[in-house]
């Protein structure tokens, strides 16, 4: 059976930096309450980069980590709640960009687990032997969804994007994907308005995100605790077998909670909230890369990725890197 491996990794942030001390000067908050609450201190924010632009950057990264070319790829499939289109597919576009033909590129959204749904997707290409080299992108521009004057949720949001290149292997690389969603809660986090439903908002006032805090922290706290016993369960493992925790990019005191469960300290996690702020489905891959790349992550390191977003999703990824 073939399993998908990760043989590089990439990511890109726009230049632009905006700081808690900027936002203080157009919304009531401080530095202090930011970093207390979510441990977040900037975020980048894309002027006129698309969603696109952030993952070609990305993905030619990954491609040339990897030591692959854009025609070797067979398969895209990238997160984002933020595409450029309604259609085609922002995968469909950076397929276009890098030059290549042929092979199924479409889009997932998940919310913040759009990376994870992203993952599971790819790798069962892979196992089934549909594909042989895949392009897996999470890429955001979520600052063009927010209320800039509602002081809950501007201070969370950043934009970037993140890609991986999997390639089918007799090596186990990807031992397990764990996907879930329960749409009754769609009215704790959402954006106001789409194609077909609350359309005029569009036009009118716009539609920004719009999210019930402490309802979605509790939720997102006790969900990921239940999908890591889930995930170790899955294979047979013990806490202690995992080196690191790779986890969506929230809140700190969220990934903190899943560190705790995996009585995991600090240092065994890869954190960049405080650099990134939340890029939703770009969040996993960014931090993914900035740790393969500093030297953190070694080859043959165990590592548990897991995300909760919006619908609600939420999904994990254990991985032999």
């Amino acid at each position: 059976m073939s399993y998908a491996r990760i043989i590089g990794t990439g990511s890109y942030l726009p230049p632009r930096i905006v700081t808690n001390r900027e936002l203080e000067a157009t919304v009531d908050t401080h530095d202090e309450w930011i970093v207390e609450r979510t441990g977040i201190r900037q975020r980048h924010v894309a002027d006129t980069e698309t969603t696109c632009d952030l993952a070609e950057v990305a993905a030619r990264r990954a491609l040339e980590m990897a030591g692959k070319r854009p025609e070797d790829v067979d398969l895209i499939v990238l997160g984002t709640s933020t595409p450029d289109l309604v259609f085609p597919s922002t995968a469909c576009l950076l397929q276009g960009r890098l030059g290549i033909a042929g092979g199924p590129a479409f889009d997932v959204n998940a919310a913040c687990s759009g990376f994870i749904y992203a993952l599971g997707v790819a790798h069962n290409f892979i196992k089934a032997g549909t594909s042989r080299c895949a392009l897996v992108v999470g890429s955001e521009v979520m600052t063009r969804i927010l209320d800039w004057n509602d002081r809950t949720t501007c201070v969370l949001f950043g934009d970037g994007a993140g890609a991986l290149v999997l390639e089918a292997s007799d090596e186990a690389g990807i031992l397990s994907t764990h996907l879930h969603s329960d749409g009754k809660y769609e009215h704790l986090l959402n954006v106001s308005a789409g194609i077909s439903r609350n359309h005029q908002l569009l036009r009118e006032t716009g539609a920004f995100l719009q999210m019930k805090g402490n309802e979605v922290f509790k939720m997102a706290v006790n969900t990921l605790g239940r999908i890591v016993d889930e995930t170790l369960e899955a294979n047979q493992l013990t806490k202690a077998e995992v080196d690191w925790l790779v986890p969506h990019q929230a809140n700190i005191r969220i990934i903190q909670a899943t560190a705790k469960k995996l009585n995991m300290p600090m240092e065994r996690v890869v954190v960049t909230v405080g650099e990134h702020g939340n890029t939703s489905s770009a969040s996993i891959p960014l931090a993914l890369d900035a740790a393969i790349r500093d030297g953190r992550i070694q080859r043959g390191d165990m590592l548990l990725l897991e995300a909760f977003g919006g619908g609600f999703t939420w999904g994990s990824a254990l991985v032999r890197y």
